[in-house]
């Protein structure tokens, strides 16, 4: 008679997914907060400014950066415009009430674009030779990008892109300091123009 074969004991296998587990906790709790830092300063729409009027200073958000192509195809960064006060019109040449307010835009341009101040058309939904044409019978001589699929409104979270057209101003610290939507009156892109410019001591 044999004796009974010693039985083996199979190691438990418990640790090894508790271990990964709580490995993957602190991976994902790591690139969850890194995502959060990364966005949690960055713009995001939450409603139209009034008319003529600014955010608050202390309730502003960094504006995202992007680049693009010009009307002309001189490629552009938004980095390129890092100091001034920014006007920002979103346009295109079948838009009835871009028509109205792209002399107002030039007019406050001619006036303050001297004094640290930058103009931005950004075209959509357009084709490029309509949208140059546009601008040369408008007079326009500010710098528009041409971008026919709407991307760079986008980048502004939450923004109404399909609202033109529309207007965001920066101030000197690359902040959004207002949201318009609808034209623009001229007085009273003047006077928010000129708030930032006091802003900025200019």
């Amino acid at each position: 008679m044999h004796a009974p074969a010693p039985r083996v004991r199979r190691p438990s296998r418990a640790p090894i997914p508790v271990a990964i587990g709580a490995l993957l906790a602190v991976v994902l709790t790591g690139c969850s907060s890194t995502d959060a830092d990364a966005t949690t300063n960055q713009f995001e729409f939450t409603g139209v400014t009034a008319a003529g009027q600014l955010v608050p200073a202390a309730e502003r958000a960094p504006a995202p950066a992007f680049t693009g192509e010009l009307l002309d195809g001189t490629s552009f960064s938004s980095e390129d415009l890092a100091g001034d006060i920014v006007v920002i019109n979103f346009w295109g040449s079948w838009c009835a009430p871009c028509r109205l307010e792209t002399p107002d835009l030039q007019a406050v341009y001619a006036d303050v674009g001297d004094r640290g101040v930058a103009f931005l058309g950004v075209d959509v939904k357009d084709q490029r030779q309509m949208a140059s044409a546009f601008l040369a019978d408008a007079g326009a001589q500010y710098p528009s990008l041409y971008d026919p699929r709407g991307e760079i409104a986008l980048q502004f979270r939450g923004f109404p892109a399909n609202v033109v057209p529309s207007t965001i101003l920066l101030d000197a610290q690359g902040d959004v300091a207002a949201v318009y939507t609808g034209a623009i009156l001229q007085e009273d892109l003047r006077a928010a123009v000129d708030a930032l410019l006091a802003e900025d001591g200019s």
